[in-house]
């Protein structure tokens, strides 16, 4: 089976103001012919204008997260849908900041899921162990079990993406060792095979946790790599480029 397309997707976290869009054109200008799928997810605020500032380029806009009902009485969420009405085409769900902070279950990272599927956003789904639970030698148990519990069988032929990104990395300037993501990589490719038979062959399984231009290329030629989601690197077009060409 083919090799999934590269992503490299850049979370801009709670950063950014109107005028880091130049930092996002500068992004779109010197991608150049990479192989890769390039996107930026911004604050939501910014989502709108950073689609508007990227139109007519190769570089995709996304949100950070998504409520998983459509509308409703959710003061300071944002929909899907108000997601894919100002331009998004992806989304992140399931992050670990939003299952710790807020205590997001596999259940409803699924709801999330779904939700953005209905609206033709692409779900970058997140998972990923903590320190203590490697320690405890936990590490594929937890990220297999957060597979089969955060993606919906409607993602089944639909374009979506996973991420590990081990919670301890997230940051903190640490990263796995190679073997370590590949181990992880793996059984992430096996879960998928598992619950969506031939057509996990096309999805990207993107790392993330503390990859910079210094780290990229060990990591995005490793096992089963299939790109990564970038943190603070994503905020400055010289460094998030330096990822990109590294692909």
């Amino acid at each position: 089976m083919p090799a999934p397309t590269p992503l490299i997707a850049g979370n801009w976290k709670m950063n950014g103001l109107a005028s880091s869009l130049d930092e996002a054109k500068a992004v779109a200008a010197g991608v150049g012919e990479s192989p890769a799928r390039v996107a930026i997810c911004p604050p939501s605020i910014l989502v709108y204008r950073m689609s508007e500032a990227l139109a007519g380029t190769s570089v995709l806009v996304g949100g950070q997260d998504a409520h998983a009902e459509d509308s409703g009485a959710f003061t300071g969420d944002v929909s899907a849908q108000m997601l894919a009405d100002a331009g998004a085409k992806l989304v992140i769900v399931g992050h670990s900041e939003r299952r710790d902070a807020y205590r997001e279950s596999d259940e409803l990272v699924a709801r999330k899921a779904q939700a953005a599927q209905r609206y033709g956003l692409e779900p970058i789904v997140c998972v990923g162990e903590t320190l203590e639970q490697r320690k405890a030698g936990q590490a594929l148990d937890v990220v297999t079990g957060q597979v089969r519990g955060s993606l919906p069988a409607e993602l089944k032929g639909r374009p979506f993406a996973v991420a590990y990104e081990p919670v301890w990395a997230i940051g903190t300037g640490l990263t796995p060792t190679t073997p370590e993501i590949e181990e992880v990589h793996v059984a992430i490719r096996e879960t998928l095979k598992s619950l969506f038979g031939t057509s996990a062959h096309s999805v990207p399984i993107l790392y993330g946790g503390s990859v910079k231009p210094a780290n990229a290329a060990e990591i995005l030629h490793a096992r089963e790599v299939g790109g990564a989601l970038v943190g603070g690197a994503s905020l400055k077009a010289a460094d998030f480029l330096a990822i990109v060409r590294a692909v």
